[in-house]
């Protein structure tokens, strides 16, 4: 808190002296300037930026883009499967449109680009030159080419150029290998082949693109060559008025994604330049900004007015000294906060983290946590439905129970979920830590939870049909491939279950609930912890010796897609006898024992589905339900069973059965008793 207090006084020290300093330069620039020249500096101006390299000062970041070498990449170098989108912005806005003169501006940039792969067999999704009103937006990865977000797909606004590697019929695309005019959708305008220039995307080779367009022409050209020579025939030609999309001031970067796939993304010498606008400065001195960007200077014209003269004088001669002595009162101050304000700054831009709230606003948005708003109950608090005032949105609030088990928990969902990025998470919105409430803020799930969707009664609700059931087990399988073998430190979930999967309003799957969550470094072996999670979904070594590791979250994923499969739930009690518990695992091995796997799968579908693809999940299921945690697959190797790109493994007819040194601690009674009382819990 004392840090926290620190850093806040220090900022507002710093803004005072910086407030005060840029009085005293308008002051002095107001007094020397001609009322004529200052009119003129407020129109919209040309505008050229000149990037032999990138670095840090011009640019933010978001997403899994980074510098190396004054080259930016989009995306992370991974392995197959893999998901990654980031994107490059240029922190200089640009002026699209003068409303003093009602001119639009033409523009033109060009830049070298490469998308490599170290596995041919897995391009996709490919990258985007963009110009935006948005600089902060993270793109979904996929299709959605790291420019826009899958849940807010109309959320900014945008003129972009597609570079796309991957064939997506959601968004109509021709081919593997196009380039296309987007504008406010990923339906492209219009595409074309650059192959018909002799240009591959996915050759693995520098090219160099040319967008121009002519605002007086109505008219947007690309060029693509794999030299720094231009071609006479641009590959893309599109008649069309840029003026109607393009805001009157907006900001130009690229992005990138891939989904399932190891695609890299380069970018290096970038130029852009606005054309069109009446000079407002002599010609010899354009608007020019480069690594080492200089303020414009402004030209002062000779005044015959000799009080005039004789004040601009006096200014120019005390007006120095002035600010010297200025800087040395308050030089030690800004040199003590420098370094605070750095990091904050950069912090801001790079890291678009959680924000905090206070807890008068969730106490608003919550309607005072009425009854009411209540969306559900876990282990450690309750979810409430929340209204925020400030935004419109409606969120999802989770407060934890004034325990240590609820501190302990609120920590551990809010330093690991926050750092993690994924179209199949649960997106962290903020916090709040005030009152002794602990509040957690997610973005609010319409479809509420899986469990609660699968198990409804079919003419209370929509029954979930077999393209939404498989598209849910490859989100959650994607998931956790991020969270195994994608993030910087291993993620193990412990409470993989249908009622931590949220749906959004297209059904997709999102992973929430990290309260049990644990970090540990890639290759490390598993430390024995207390036995965490939901009876029904615990892997029989977990219970056993208590160490969790991705084998253990691969077992619960086995479960949930047998539920998912089948409709039923972990434990069930026997329809031809309460006092007998049937488990889902062991019910579908006996039916796979007898060749009648396809028997266990949901009779609500009314056979609406394919056998095989049926049999290939039931049986992806017991794999990973194999009691033997040696030999479940990984997560990785599931997405990739799951996207045809590998083969199932053998599954024998008989469960296998394990021997431990010392009994089960718990019974079957037990644990049936426990997974009843966990079919309540909060999603």
């Amino acid at each position: 808190m004392a840090r926290k207090a620190t850093l806040t006084m220090s900022s507002t020290t710093q803004g005072r002296v910086l407030r005060f300093w840029l009085f005293l330069v308008f002051f002095y620039e107001f007094s020397t300037v001609q009322p004529a020249a200052a009119a003129a500096a407020a129109a919209a101006e040309n505008i050229r930026f000149d990037f032999s390299s990138f670095t840090i000062r011009n640019f933010t970041l978001l997403g899994d883009s980074h510098l190396r070498d004054g080259v930016v990449g989009l995306t992370r170098e991974l392995g197959v499967p893999s998901s990654s989108s980031g994107s490059v912005i240029c922190n200089l806005p640009i002026s699209f449109f003068d409303t003093e003169t009602n001119i639009s501006a033409s523009f033109s940039t060009r830049f070298s680009f490469v998308i490599t792969n170290v596995n041919p067999s897995s391009f996709g999704d490919g990258l985007v030159f963009f110009l935006s009103d948005d600089n902060q937006t993270l793109g979904s990865p996929g299709g959605f080419l790291g420019l826009v977000n899958a849940s807010q797909l109309t959320k900014n606004r945008y003129v972009a150029v597609e570079f796309d590697t991957r064939l997506d019929p959601q968004f109509n695309d021709p081919s593997n290998n196009h380039i296309g005019l987007d504008i406010d959708s990923l339906n492209s305008v219009k595409a074309a082949d650059p192959t018909s220039r002799g240009i591959d995307l996915k050759s693995g080779n520098w090219i160099t693109a040319w967008i121009d367009y002519k605002d007086d022409q109505k008219k947007l050209n690309v060029w693509m060559n794999y030299s720094s020579s231009k071609p006479e025939e641009p590959v893309l030609s599109v008649d069309i008025d840029l003026s109607n999309y393009l805001a009157e001031t907006m900001y130009a970067g690229f992005s990138g994604s891939t989904e399932g796939s190891t695609e890299l993304h380069l970018i290096k010498e970038w130029t852009f330049q606005t054309l069109g606008f009446q000079p407002v400065k002599p010609p010899s001195r354009p608007h020019n900004v480069s690594d080492n960007s200089v303020l414009p200077v402004i030209s002062v014209s000779n005044s015959s007015n000799k009080t005039q003269r004789n004040l601009r004088l006096g200014l120019g001669v005390a007006g120095p000294a002035f600010f010297f002595i200025v800087l040395l009162v308050f030089c030690w101050i800004i040199v003590r906060n420098w370094n605070i304000g750095i990091n904050a700054s950069l912090k801001q831009k790079l890291l678009k983290g959680p924000r905090e709230f206070s807890y008068k606003e969730i106490k608003a948005a919550t309607k005072e946590f009425s009854s009411s708003r209540v969306l559900g109950h876990g282990a450690f608090g309750t979810v409430y439905k929340a209204f925020l005032n400030g935004s419109g949105t409606i969120s999802a609030v989770k407060r934890s129970k004034h325990c240590h088990e609820g501190l302990t928990e609120f920590r551990s969902e809010l330093s690991i979920i926050a750092c993690l990025r994924h179209k199949n998470l649960v997106q962290l919105q903020g916090w709040c830590a005030e009152k002794g409430e602990l509040l957690l803020v997610y973005e609010f799930m319409p479809n509420g939870s899986l469990d609660e969707v699968l198990y409804q009664k079919t003419d209370e609700g929509v029954l979930l049909n077999w393209s939404q059931r498989y598209n849910i087990a490859m989100g959650i399988a994607s998931v956790l491939t991020y969270l195994h073998q994608e993030c910087e430190q291993q993620v193990i979930h412990r409470d993989i279950k249908t009622s931590n999967i949220l749906l959004d309003g297209n059904f997709n799957p999102r992973l929430g609930d990290f309260g049990l969550a644990k970090l540990m470094d890639h290759d490390k072996s598993p430390v024995s912890t207390l036995t965490a999670g939901t009876m029904g979904y615990l892997a029989p070594e977990y219970l056993q010796y208590g160490k969790a590791n991705e084998k253990t979250d691969v077992f619960s994923f086995g479960v949930v897609i047998l539920e998912v499969a089948c409709g039923r739930r972990p434990i069930e009690k026997d329809a031809n006898n309460n006092n007998n518990m049937v488990n889902l695992v062991d019910w579908v091995w006996s039916l796979h024992s007898k060749d009648n796997l396809n028997e266990a799968a949901d009779k609500r579908l009314n056979n609406e589905f394919k056998e095989e693809a049926m049999s290939k999940l039931l049986l992806l299921g017991l794999s990973c339900a194999n009691p033997d945690c040696n030999e479940r697959p990984s997560m990785r190797r599931v997405l990739q069973i799951l996207n045809g790109e590998a083969e199932l493994p053998l599954v024998p007819k008989m469960k296998p059965s394990l021997t431990f040194s010392y009994s089960l601690p718990l019974s079957l009674d037990e644990i049936g008793f426990e997974s009843e009382e966990s079919n309540t819990s909060s999603p």
